[in-house]
């Protein structure tokens, strides 16, 4: 019945922020953007090269997240890359802190993980 994902949500404490983290940072390309009124609220379509999406959201003052990845609900959001060196070099090219590489116990991929602007933990996974 499910056939992949087709967005994650995510809901930023500093939207100019976050969307320049989503796109400058990461490198997302913006598919649309909307202001809604009636909600106070941004939303933002991003898309990766695969169709998947990112939707960028703001709130009027959204919660914090209660705590780093082991709260309960989502854990973590993971992005496919090609070479996890070359990507984690690019992002610390741009200023971003990236923690060192890791290698996956059971399958020998290398990952890593850097923070969003509001915590949110982002993985590079070597595809």
């Amino acid at each position: 019945m499910l056939q992949r994902i087709h967005h994650v949500a995510v809901i930023a404490s500093d939207y100019a922020r976050s969307r320049r983290f989503y796109t400058e940072v990461l490198g997302l390309r913006v598919m649309a953007e909307n202001y809604r009124a009636a909600r106070e609220s941004w939303k933002l379509d991003l898309a990766l090269p695969d169709g998947g999406q990112v939707e960028l959201f703001s709130f009027p003052s959204p919660p914090p997240r209660p705590s780093t990845p082991e709260a309960c609900g989502a854990r973590h959001l993971c992005f496919a890359v090609a070479d996890v060196a070359a990507a984690k070099a690019a992002l610390e090219a741009k200023g971003q802190a990236v923690e060192p590489i890791r290698v996956d116990e059971y399958t020998g991929k290398r990952f890593t993980f850097l923070p969003d602007p509001d915590g949110l933990p982002i993985e590079l996974y070597e595809a």
